[in-house]
């Protein structure tokens, strides 16, 4: 199949990259597990055995009118454990390695069939300057867009940085949630090229 380079011309790529079918349980499924991969899972509490002191019990066991305690550490005094303290635990999921590409390849289908992925032939600044990439996107007609480049650029980064609703991502660190955050992809030909020997 055939995508159009902006500007002019075009470039020859895969059907089996960017053809797929789209497959959203799928990418739900990649998505999600990627997101609980992100958390962090330290949140932690102590229980009744892991809070300082408590050891002597508090009260006689009869004739006090009172119920019967052993410790003041107990979940029902201030100053206690809780009764079901957090433990750090992990979120991550198991996604199988041919899953994550072919969500991947259903997603760059459907930018692609949704005109929302903008191929030029490169990216670049000579100087970190946010005017100068204003200038450039305004150039390419793109506003809320990631930028993909096939290698991280310095002076690229910089510029980007500080502007709302521009991402950037270099071919070998793209994934399917950063892909869908934003409105269009502008790669870069040597990055497009990249993406699709990955996905073949």
């Amino acid at each position: 199949m055939k995508l159009k380079m902006q500007g002019s011309g075009s470039v020859e790529v895969a059907d089996a990259a960017f053809g797929a079918a789209y497959n959203e349980a799928l990418i739900h499924q990649v998505v999600t597990a990627f997101l609980a991969g992100a958390r962090a899972g330290t949140k932690a509490q102590k229980n009744r055995a892991a809070v300082r002191g408590g050891g002597a019990k508090p009260w006689r066991q009869k004739g006090t009118g009172r119920a019967r305690a052993g410790t003041i550490r107990s979940p029902i005094f201030v100053g206690g454990g809780r009764a079901f303290a957090a433990v750090p635990r992990d979120h991550s999921k198991k996604v199988n390695r041919k899953m994550y590409r072919a969500a991947l390849r259903s997603v760059f289908s459907e930018l692609v069939r949704q005109d929302r992925l903008v191929v030029t032939e490169e990216i670049r600044l000579d100087a970190p300057k946010t005017k100068d990439m204003v200038a450039l996107l305004k150039k390419h007609e793109v506003d809320n867009v990631l930028l993909v480049n096939e290698a991280f650029d310095e002076n690229v980064f910089l510029s980007v940085r500080n502007l709302p609703n521009v991402g950037i991502c270099d071919a070998g660190s793209i994934d399917p949630v950063v892909l869908l955050r934003f409105e269009k992809v502008l790669i870069t030909l040597p990055a497009l090229k990249l993406i699709e020997e990955r996905l073949s």
